[in-house]
């Protein structure tokens, strides 16, 4: 599979850096259960990531601003 362009995982109002760090969480998350299994993995864990995010198996949610948490609590 040829790596899928952001702008296909990701929405227009969610981050790029939202998806950074969730795809290296995740990635983490394959390796270490590879690990842990005692499985040794063809492809690496950030590239399984991403292609999950992409296939929908995987979604992250945007952290809320502190403006939005102030007005939520406040409410």
């Amino acid at each position: 599979m040829l790596r899928p362009a952001v702008g296909e995982i990701i929405n227009k109002d969610q981050n790029y850096y939202s998806l950074v760090v969730a795809v290296a969480k995740r990635a983490r998350e394959i390796a270490q259960d590879a690990e842990e299994k005692g499985e040794i993995l063809v492809e690496k864990p950030v590239k399984m990531a991403v292609e999950e995010f992409y296939e929908g198996k995987y979604h992250f949610e945007e952290p809320q601003e502190e403006d939005e948490k102030e007005e939520k609590d406040v409410q």
